[in-house]
């Protein structure tokens, strides 16, 4: 009979492995973000970003990556702060979303990516429901460094490709105001 290898806290290791998650996070403006790493599909530099006519300002343009048409988005502006400036770590993490079960790549544009962390189940909290500088929906969780947190963001929610088609169709303002319906 095999044994197992017992942790500290006398859990057995394979269980503590299975209950990690890895995160990639990056700088944006000064503050730390993150996204599941099963989310990531590539980094590459930032390079040539042909504009897109009559698109939300978030909407950088669109990139030909292997021949593929994909869409770039400034996250910055995606969270009604002033448009990303660029600089030699500037750089474009292809993420995959899901849109009612269509997969879309997108690129968003980030200050710097820092790394990939693992992060333990005891170290992630569920989302504020307040206090954060980004829109609580846009938020999966909250996952702790040290004594500081890292927002890990809702890719399907930031990144919602029939939200982005509306702030397209009848511009920002009227997609902040939650009167006003699509």
């Amino acid at each position: 009979m095999m044994s197992a290898e017992l942790t500290e806290g006398g859990e057995p290791e394979s269980a503590i492995q299975e209950n990690m998650r890895q995160i990639l996070t990056f700088h944006l403006a000064g503050e730390i973000f993150g996204i599941d790493i099963l989310r990531v599909k590539e980094i590459i530099e930032f390079g040539h970003v042909t504009t897109v006519p009559l698109m939300p300002g978030f909407v950088k343009g669109v990139i030909n990556l292997r021949g593929a048409v994909v869409p770039v988005i400034d996250l910055l502006a995606r969270f009604d702060r002033p448009i990303s400036s660029l600089s030699r770590r500037t750089c474009i993490v292809i993420i995959e979303v899901d849109s009612e079960g269509v997969k879309q790549d997108l690129g968003v544009v980030v200050d710097a990516v820092s790394e990939v962390r693992e992060f333990a189940a005891r170290d992630i909290e569920s989302a504020p429901r307040f206090g954060a500088a980004i829109r609580a929906d846009f938020i999966e969780c909250m996952a702790k460094i040290s004594d500081n947190f890292t927002i890990v963001l809702a890719v399907d929610k930031v990144l919602s490709l029939d939200e982005m088609a509306d702030l397209a169709r009848y511009g920002a303002n009227s997609a902040k105001d939650p009167k006003i319906r699509h």
